[in-house]
C-alpha cells in the first residue's frame, strides 16, 4: 500500500478563502492539546496567550510595534513568492538594512539634523536591497538556488552584527555592554499617538501592504509578476525577462526588509545592539501564505502573528510556560497553512497492492 497526491481537476474557492480560517482554528485545537500536556488548563492557557494580551491599550500598542516589521517583510516577500522566487534570507536583509541605516547615527552622532532620519530609512532599505542582490546575481549568474544563498547569508548578516557591536561600533560610554551610542531624538521614528509607543513603522507597513496591492492589482509589473510566477515559458512568448524578475523580486523584497530592519531599530530599540530580532524575517514567511500572498491579507495576518509573539510573552509570566511555545505555535501555524493549501490542490489517493506470486509478479 502506498500513498499518493493526485491533483484536483478543479480546486474550491470557497475552501480556498477558508483555509486561512481553517489553519487557524486547528493551531488553537493543537495548541490546547499541547498546553494540555504541559500540564496546564488549554482554556486558561489559550486565554492567556491570545486574549489577554488584547485587555490593555498599551498591549494594542505592543501588538503594532511587532506587527510593522512582519507586515513590511511579508509584503516583501510575497511579490517574490508570486513569482516563483524564493526568497528565504529576509531576516539577514532586515539586519544589514538595520545596519546600513545605522551608519549616519552611529558615525555622525552629533548630526541632528532634520534630514537624518530620512536619510536613515533610505538607507536601510537600499542596504537590504543591496544585500538581497546578492542571491540574485549568484541565480541568474551561476544558476544557483536562491534558497540556500539567501539563508546562508542570514548567518553572515547577524555574526556582521554582532562583531560590530562588540567592536568598532560599542559605545565608548556604555560600561562594556554590547551595544552602540544611543541615537540623538531626530534619528527616532516619532511615535504614531502621544499615549503609546507604536512609532511610523507600522504606517510604512500598510501604506506598502496598499502599494503592493495597487501595483499587483492595476500595473504592468504585476501583471509580469503574475505571469512569469505562474509559467516561465508564457511570460518569455509575452516579452517578459524571467532574468530581471529576479533582480526586480529579490531585490524589491530586500529593500522592504531593510526598511524593515531600520525602523525597528529607530523606532522601538534607540541603538544597535548584537540581537535586534526575534525572527521576524522568518516569521514573515508564515504572514506571507497565511495572507495567501495578497497584500491586503497580509495586513491581517501580520497582525495575527504579531500577537503570538506578544501572547507568548504574557503566557510566561501568567503560566510559567517557555518561550518556546511561541516558536511551537509558528510552526503549528506554518504546517497547518501548508498542509490545508495542499489538500485544496491534491486529493489523496490511497493504492493498495497484493503481494506478487511466485514467479515475482503482482496485481495492482
Amino acid at each position: 500500500m502506498r500513498i499518493e497526491l493526485e491533483r484536483r481537476a478543479q480546486t474550491s474557492g470557497l475552501f480556498s478563502i477558508v483555509s486561512p480560517l481553517l489553519a487557524l482554528a486547528l493551531t488553537l485545537l493543537f495548541g490546547g492539546i499541547m498546553f494540555m500536556f504541559l500540564g496546564k488548563d488549554p482554556i486558561s492557557a489559550l486565554y492567556s496567550f491570545f486574549i489577554e494580551p488584547l485587555l490593555e491599550v498599551w498591549s494594542l500598542h505592543e501588538l503594532a510595534i511587532k506587527a510593522a516589521p512582519l507586515i513590511l517583510i511579508a509584503v516583501g516577500l510575497s511579490v517574490c513568492y508570486r513569482s516563483n522566487n524564493w526568497n528565504i534570507g529576509a531576516e539577514g536583509q532586515f539586519v544589514v538594512g538595520a545596519i546600513v541605516g545605522s551608519i549616519l547615527p552611529i558615525t555622525f552622532y552629533e548630526w541632528n539634523s532634520p534630514l537624518l532620519l530620512p536619510l536613515m530609512m533610505i538607507m536601510g532599505a537600499l542596504g537590504g536591497a543591496a544585500y538581497a542582490a546578492i542571491p540574485a546575481l549568484l541565480k541568474t549568474r551561476f544558476n544557483t538556488n536562491e534558497i540556500l544563498t539567501s539563508l546562508m547569508l542570514v548567518y553572515i548578516a547577524q555574526l556582521f552584527l554582532d562583531w560590530l557591536t562588540r567592536g568598532i561600533w560599542r559605545d565608548p560610554g556604555g560600561f562594556n555592554f554590547p551595544q552602540s551610542r544611543s541615537f540623538v531624538p531626530e534619528a527616532v521614528l516619532p511615535e504614531v499617538l502621544e499615549s503609546g509607543r507604536a512609532h511610523l513603522g507600522i504606517v510604512f507597513a500598510i501604506v506598502a501592504a496598499i502599494a503592493v496591492w495597487f501595483m499587483m492589482r492595476y500595473t504592468v509589473k504585476g501583471f509580469q509578476v503574475t505571469v512569469l510566477g505562474q509559467s516561465e515559458r508564457a511570460g518569455r512568448f509575452a516579452g517578459f525577462s524571467s532574468r530581471k524578475m529576479v533582480w526586480f523580486s529579490l531585490m524589491f523584497s530586500g529593500a522592504l526588509a531593510g526598511l524593515a530592519g531600520i525602523s525597528e531599530v529607530s523606532g522601538s530599540i534607540g541603538h544597535l545592539q548584537p540581537s535586534i530580532s526575534p525572527g521576524y524575517g522568518f516569521t514573515a514567511i508564515i504572514v506571507a501564505f497565511l495572507g495567501r500572498l495578497n497584500p491586503l491579507g497580509i495586513i491581517a495576518a501580520g497582525f495575527v502573528l504579531a500577537l503570538t509573539y506578544l501572547g507568548g510573552e504574557a503566557a510566561q509570566l501568567s503560566i510559567g510556560v517557555s518561550d518556546k511555545v511561541t516558536r511551537v505555535f509558528q510552526g503549528l501555524l506554518l504546517f497547518f497553512v501548508l498542509s490545508c493549501d495542499t489538500l485544496i490542490h491534491y486529493r489523496i489517493r490511497i493504492i493498495r497492492e497484493q503481494i506478487g506470486n511466485a514467479t515475482g509478479r503482482g496485481t495492482p
